[in-house]
Formats: structure tokens, sequence, C-alpha cells
């Protein structure tokens, strides 16, 4: 492989290289990724015949052969698979050895999802930091409330009244436990290698334990996943915290399904990774409403009666320290959320 083309395979950007006929004389993994196929069965092979149904697009491609021109296309609707595929494209003409076009694909999917999440990103950050200095604020004159709820309950003449002065203890209390776990995330990881399975077999003994009244959790794992670097209490109180919003939706009594899977060429906050771990914490609850799916990693956001809207914006958190990023689909039976954990090193 020559140095070229060493480069082309680092891009995010999905390219095919084509020769004067039509004919694929290279693609990189981002191409393979895109149009589901392995370059062996791309490279050689005509247009035509490795992406059939795109007679129209060939015939531009003829066109700008011909005319020595290239264009661009902000709107390309593409059949790869059988399914339509809305992408942005850009059509270079070159003078190679070997080729004649370049052809630059991105997926205006997927562009519509990194900003969405770089702007969720920024939103964490801000909220991050609003969070902890509020907690900070909170968290002072709760131990005078609490102290002089204590000092007032000696005075009280009446030992009836100091049922009164109890309940101002146990608030003060829940809601210094409630800062606590505001201001847990900003402690450092504790980084060791350690193999994803452990900690979601440990979330999935949890869950059983927590939930007795018929809630099923089903495994799906790529056992040959390598291992990561991160902090395994953190990883586990981030799935936990996602598998328990699932198990709630239900009931506790549906069926969540722990699955873990490798992702290929993956952006998260603006760094392209080559691969990512991808633990997906699926149930067939009712979904997330409508109205809450742009902030359901907000703070004090819950969907849920008694909710205090702290366990995603918590797992977010502890999975963000990890560089990872965790993202949802939902529909009525089936809800996904998947957590991005990188392999290794960013490669751009």
């Amino acid at each position: 492989m020559n140095a070229p083309s060493v480069g082309l395979d680092l891009l995010a950007t999905a390219v095919l290289l084509l020769d004067e006929d039509l004919c694929v004389t290279y693609a990189n993994p981002a191409a393979e990724t895109l149009f589901a196929q392995g370059r062996s069965h791309l490279v050689g092979r005509a247009l035509d015949e490795a992406l059939p149904g795109n007679d129209g697009f060939a015939q531009r491609l003829h066109q700008a052969l011909d005319a020595d021109l290239g264009f661009n296309d902000n709107d390309l609707l593409l059949e790869v698979e059988g399914y339509p595929v809305h992408l942005h494209c850009v059509i270079t003409p070159v003078e190679s050895l070997e080729s004649r076009l370049v052809l630059e694909f991105r997926e205006l999917e997927q562009q519509i999802k990194i900003a969405r999440e770089n702007r969720l990103l920024e939103q964490q950050a801000a909220n991050r930091e609003l969070i902890r200095n509020l907690a900070h604020e909170i968290k002072n004159p709760l131990g005078g409330i609490r102290g002089a709820a204590q000092l007032l309950e000696r005075e009280l003449p009446d030992p009836e009244l100091a049922e009164f002065t109890q309940v101002i203890v146990k608030e003060a209390d829940r809601l210094q436990s409630l800062m606590n776990r505001l201001l847990t995330p900003h402690r450092q990881p504790k980084i060791e290698m350690l193999n994803v399975h452990e900690v979601t077999e440990r979330v999935r003994t949890l869950l059983l334990a927590e939930f007795t009244e018929g809630l099923t959790v089903q495994r799906d794992y790529d056992t040959s996943l390598p291992e990561i670097r991160g902090d395994k209490e953190q990883l586990i109180q981030a799935i936990l915290n996602v598998a328990r919003n699932a198990a709630q939706a239900t009931g506790g009594r549906g069926e969540i399904r722990l699955i873990t899977r490798i992702s290929r060429q993956v952006t998260i906050a603006r760094a392209r990774y080559r691969h990512a771990l991808a633990v997906t914490v699926q149930d067939n609850g009712p979904g997330v409403p409508n109205e809450l799916a742009d902030r359901i990693f907000y703070p004090l956001v819950s969907g849920r009666d008694g909710g205090t809207g702290l366990g995603l914006p918590l797992a977010q958190s502890f999975v963000s320290q990890h560089h990872g990023l965790i993202e949802f689909d939902s529909a009525p039976g089936r809800t996904r959320f998947t957590i991005l954990l990188p392999v290794r090193e960013r490669t751009e």
C-alpha cells in the first residue's frame, strides 16, 4: 500500500478511487463501513456491480470523466444494500497510473449526529460546572440547619414536637446525600485494564437482586472484545444507572438485553477513534416521552414520579471521563441506550 492510501485509511470520510472504466481501484475503511462491504469485494469491481441500482449516479460520473470536471452533491441519494442512503459527496478528477476519479462520501445523518453530540457535550460541561457550584453552596448551610434542628429538639417542652424536628433532620440528611451524589463524578478515575463483561455481569447481578418480581436480563455478548482501560466502579455505576432506568421503565417486570459489540470509525467529541466498545442496554418498555428526548441527560429531568433525574446525567459524566458517550434511540417496545467507550487513542 502506498503512502497516500495509508493516509486515506485514516479519514472519517468514505473514499473510493475509480479508474476510467468506473472500476473501483481503492476503498478506505470508512467506505467499507458505509457500503457494508469489505475492501476485497469492492476493489476490482465496476461501480454498477459493487453498488447496483445507482445508474443515474454512474452516468454523472461518466460525464465528469468526459468533461474532466468534478462536482459536489449536498443531498445525493444512493441505494446501499437495498436501502436509500442520503449522502454528501465530492467528486474530483485526478491523474494517476490507476485512478481517474476520487469519490468522497459522508452520511448526512452522521453529520447531524456529530453536531448533536457536540452540543450535548458542551451542555454537559456547563451543567457539571453549574451543579458543582450549586452543590457546594447548598452543602454549607445544610449542616447548620441540621444542627439547629437537633438543638431545638433538646429545648422543646413537648416531646411530641420532636417529630417535626426529626423531619428537618431527615430532609437535611437526604439533601446532603443528594449533594454528595452531584459532586461524586468530579473525582479522578482509577484506571486499570478491565474486561467489559465483568462490568456487565456485575450490573446484571445487581439488577436481578433489586428487581425480583419478574424482570429478565438477557445477554448478547461479543466475547472477542478486547480489554479497555477504565475505572471499573465508575463504569459499573454508569451502566447500572442506565439499566436501572430501563428496569423502572418496564415496571420491574419487563425484559432487558445487555449487548456488547465493537464499533468502528467512531467520532466522539470531535475526536476520531478506530474502534470503540459499544455496550447497549435495550428494554421493551414504553420508550422515552417525546417531550423529554432532547433533555433526557439534563440534571433533575425525570419522566418518573419520584425520580431525582440524576441517574443518566451521572452516567454520562462517568462515561465522558472515559472519553466516551451515551446515545439513545427510543420507540414504544424498544429503547436502546448505547455506551461508547474508545478502545485506543484517537487517530486524528
